[in-house]
């Protein structure tokens, strides 16, 4: 599925992929995982922002990789294996 590294900043969410559900992982600048998600379609750029600063579940991050999947179980799944693979510093683990 298409995927796409954007900053994680407002103006980098704003050019993520909006129209599917995706999985995302919140990244350092060196590329270490800090958090793995998932969101419905339509609401990948409305989840993504609340982990900004002053958001409900702020992430420190400098980019996000978001990648498209054909549905939201798809993406749930996708999501458990990166967080098995590699156990984010934010993310509840044993997920």
């Amino acid at each position: 599925m298409p995927r796409k590294t954007v900053p994680f900043n407002r103006q980098g969410i704003a050019k993520a992929p909006n129209d599917r559900p995706a999985t995302y992982r919140i990244q350092t600048e060196s590329g270490k995982t800090n958090y793995v998600g998932t969101a419905k379609r339509g609401r990948v750029q409305e989840r993504l922002g609340e982990h900004l600063p002053g958001g409900k579940d702020y992430i420190p991050g400098a980019k996000v990789v978001v990648e498209q999947q054909p549905n939201i179980a798809a993406a749930r799944d996708e999501e458990a294996r990166a967080i098995r693979r590699s156990q984010p510093k934010y993310n509840k683990q044993g997920k």
